[in-house]
């Protein structure tokens, strides 16, 4: 169920920043939409920022990048709660449908970008909404053993680009390293970049990192 709820743009010649709120499953949530002012079919990127952050500043790092390129971007404030991760599949779909009735959004090319925890839930949505998402890209995040089964729920093999620096103090290289072998035995198309002196924090890398990531992730398509 989505039901959106208000509206707040700010417009330039080149694009348009709007919050908004949308109502899913009764649950209110708020995001922000990015999105050239010409009314052209562009690509999209979900942004799932980490614990402690917010969409605002998690989507400043695309904006530049985004105008340059004419990607939507599509940035919620994500909650901080263990329940939340169940509604994932549900709720971040009913965004993006939203999402698209404000800008023109290439249904075939919509991807996920995320740090953190924003990355433990996008391995999640490339797994329950395979045929959804185009591809999806992880910064500094591993998949937990305990949930490696979600592996097997996804009914196409999503496309994963994943970022971990060598120095990062929250999340080892061998946890990261043990995810990326487990998706590659399982099918997984994966693109792993180690990134060298790098710690936790995505802000000191995010220019290179989208970069990166983009271009890994703009060569992905829904059949």
């Amino acid at each position: 169920m989505l039901v959106a709820l208000s509206m707040a743009p700010v417009c330039s010649a080149e694009s348009k920043s709007t919050s908004r709120a949308v109502r899913c499953d009764s649950v209110d949530y708020r995001y922000l939409l990015f999105a050239s002012a010409k009314n052209e079919v562009s690509p999209a990127v979900l942004l799932l920022h980490g614990a402690g952050d917010h969409a605002d500043s998690f989507i400043e790092t695309w904006k530049s990048f985004a105008r340059e390129k004419h990607i939507v971007l599509i940035a919620p404030d994500l909650p901080r709660e263990a329940k939340f991760e169940q509604a994932v599949p549900n709720v971040f779909r009913c965004i993006v449908e939203d999402a698209k009735q404000q800008a023109s959004i290439d249904p075939r090319r919509v991807y996920i970008f995320g740090h953190s925890m924003g990355g433990y839930l996008a391995y999640d949505a490339a797994m329950f909404d395979s045929e959804y998402f185009a591809a999806v890209a992880v910064h500094a995040m591993h998949i937990d053993n305990d949930y490696i089964w979600i592996l097997d729920r996804a009914k196409r093999k999503t496309p994963i680009a994943i970022y971990i620096g060598d120095r990062d103090q929250f999340v080892p290289v061998t946890r990261v390293l043990q995810t990326r072998d487990q998706l590659v035995k399982a099918g997984f198309p994966v693109h792993y970049v180690e990134l060298k002196g790098h710690d936790h924090n995505y802000y000191a890398l995010a220019d290179s990192i989208n970069a990166d990531a983009w271009k890994f992730l703009s060569e992905q398509r829904l059949p």
